[in-house]
């Protein structure tokens, strides 16, 4: 009789997903040669290769894609028996604010992750300016908050330190025009340095949106009507990084910092080590487009 180990399924959607060993072993928390053994021991179980690894990011053979929608099931199936049938000491609701623009890839991984481990728990997660955020923070309002700054302040733990770059429509020309038309939402921390940095580089420049919405500022630029800029790897599908030589001066590098309140105990503590283990193990790659 052979029998699939849960464990092993894991690691195995967990790579599936993100791509890699070594991003998959951080996200589970466990060594990358202790997740390469277990991938290797479910290969030999089924007498098929599920990994091609010729190229930089490690991707599905045939065999391998049929096995993910069951290993997915398995797993699905085997969270559910526990959060059912397992007493949890913990329940009720935590907060946690993330700016809009680093809401993904990251958090979406480490919320599913913990619902499974602490399913009696309800995490609301507010979507905000970092300004915001941090007011509502010094108040008591949310026990956990993610921020991008310039530094990292009194009470903040420094998660990623990332290029702020500009970026336009894919294959777009906004970049070119003078003056320079830029698309930031009204309370967006990257407005006003943006338009210091254009400011000392003699780049005249105008705003092209006045709005506190950013699908109007993504709307804007992906009809390369304007620029903008965004952190590295947080670019939505619709924009593209603009690489150096482009015409336009380097942004400073910006910061995401945690922020756990003091009173929101183990549950809170637990999430924001999920938060850690989760951008330890994502470097983000910004989508770059020629110079043109």
């Amino acid at each position: 009789m052979r029998n699939l180990d849960i464990t092993t399924l894991r690691s195995f959607v967990a790579v599936a997903d993100v791509g890699g060993v070594t991003r998959a072993a951080g996200f589970l928390n466990l060594t990358q040669s202790a997740v390469s053994m277990q991938l290797k021991r479910l290969e030999e179980l089924l007498g098929e290769q599920l990994f091609d690894r010729a190229g930089r990011r490690v991707a599905l053979t045939s065999a391998g894609e049929q096995l993910l929608a069951y290993a997915r099931r398995m797993v699905e199936m085997n969270d559910e028996i526990f959060a059912k049938l397992t007493e949890h000491a913990f329940e009720g609701e935590i907060s946690l604010g993330v700016p809009h623009d680093i809401i993904y890839p990251v958090i979406p991984q480490v919320l599913q992750r913990f619902a499974v481990e602490f399913p009696k728990v309800r995490v609301q997660l507010l979507s905000l300016f970092t300004t915001r955020l941090i007011e509502d923070f010094g108040r008591g309002d949310v026990d956990l908050i993610l921020t991008t700054e310039d530094t990292t302040t009194a009470g903040g733990e420094c998660l990623a330190s990332l290029p702020l770059l500009w970026n336009g429509a894919p294959g777009g020309t906004a970049h070119k025009t003078r003056p320079l038309r830029i698309a930031f939402s009204q309370h967006c921390k990257f407005r006003p340095l943006a338009q210091r940095v254009l400011q000392a580089e003699g780049i005249a420049w105008e705003n092209a949106v006045d709005t506190g919405s950013d699908r109007t500022v993504e709307a804007t630029i992906s009809a390369d009507l304007a620029v903008g800029a965004m952190l590295a790897g947080t670019e939505p599908p619709q924009l593209e990084a603009l690489p150096l030589g482009c015409g336009l001066p380097t942004l400073p590098e910006q910061k995401i910092n945690m922020y756990v309140g003091e009173t929101g105990g183990h549950v809170v503590s637990a999430l924001a080590e999920m938060i850690r283990q989760g951008y330890a193990a994502h470097k983000p790659q910004p989508r770059l487009k020629s110079v043109g």
